[in-house]
């Protein structure tokens, strides 16, 4: 397939939709080359096995990194990858600190294969996970009952009582980061995540970005997530990725089966993406991110509508 498609908008693919099939680097970049990507997002998932192999080919020019996603490469220690291995806003401070060390990490390995910003997930405030039920009430088409809003009011209430402490460790463990980001010259993206017990909400987030007011503290709007966030009825995903726009570094790019089958490629979902013209005219950086095992002509398919919408905005 390689050389059969021709990209107008400079995409990134993440790794995350190919890794855990391949034994090597080179392999694993060598199929998402065969579908016409010049440009990789390293995911969280990465081995340390794989880094060689992934080296060459960026080495070779034959592909460039777009982002790293926060924390990669999978630590030695850590039996797999994850985004939150280490929580950035924890209330224990030593795991606080081993989140900072170790993005520290994946800042100066982002550094090394020429990516332009880290993607990173900030934590959760520790309470009851009253999002997952939310959304099996939602399955069921119980959405508009009255035992959904009050489900819904008591994780709001609960949250925000809970919040303020964990966004305090976040603001601190940046503020800790900041020399690493300025040295490195890479900015950090806070990503918005689907669930409301996620660090930091839009409002959150829009005071960080605001205290900091750095060009190495940014925001990566994942609109997967976004459109969960919707459809659960906690934001207008429109307005808060308006609202962020000036502040993003790049996008995670996927559409949803409603309420919260997120990760699948347009247009398999309920994603309007003409609606976000605007965050995607103000982001650097476009990651395609399907769920791993996707179809791989579904994701080559997925890049029509994005481009039949945003074409003008993200020519290259």
């Amino acid at each position: 397939m390689r050389g059969s498609f021709v990209f107008s908008m400079e995409f990134s693919l993440s790794t995350r939709w190919n890794t855990y099939r391949h034994n090597t680097g080179e392999s694993l970049i060598d199929e998402i080359l065969e579908l016409g990507f010049s440009r990789v997002e390293l995911g969280y998932d990465l081995r340390q096995s794989l880094v060689p192999g992934v080296r060459d080919r960026l080495e070779s020019g034959q592909i460039t990194c777009s982002s790293v996603h926060n924390y990669c490469p999978v630590p030695i220690m850590a039996p797999q990858g994850h985004p939150e291995l280490f929580s950035l806003s924890s209330l224990d401070e030593q795991e606080r600190k081993s989140a900072v060390r170790h993005t520290g990490n994946t800042i100066a390995f982002a550094a090394e294969v020429g990516a332009e910003a880290v993607v990173a997930h900030a934590g959760n405030v520790r309470t009851r996970r009253h999002t997952r039920k939310l959304i099996a009430l939602a399955e069921d088409g119980k959405q508009h009952d009255a035992k959904y809003e009050k489900l819904k009011l008591k994780l709001l209430m609960e949250r925000e009582k809970k919040a303020p402490p964990y966004i305090d460790q976040l603001c601190r463990s940046l503020e800790e980061l900041l020399p690493v980001l300025g040295d490195a010259a890479i900015p950090i993206a806070l990503e918005n995540l689907p669930s409301w017990e996620a660090i930091p909400t839009e409002p959150e987030l829009e005071t960080i970005l605001a205290k900091f007011d750095s060009p190495w503290i940014r925001y990566w709007h994942d609109m997967g997530h976004g459109q969960v966030r919707q459809n659960l009825g906690f934001i207008s995903h429109q307005r808060w990725a308006d609202k962020l726009a000036p502040h993003l570094a790049g996008m995670h790019i996927h559409d949803v089966q409603p309420p919260a089958g997120d990760h699948q490629m347009p247009p398999r979902g309920n994603i309007n993406f003409s609606d976000f013209r605007n965050a995607a005219n103000h982001a650097k950086l476009w990651v395609l991110e399907p769920r791993p095992g996707t179809p791989a002509e579904y994701v080559v398919e997925g890049l029509n509508p994005l481009k039949s919408v945003w074409s003008d905005t993200c020519a290259s």
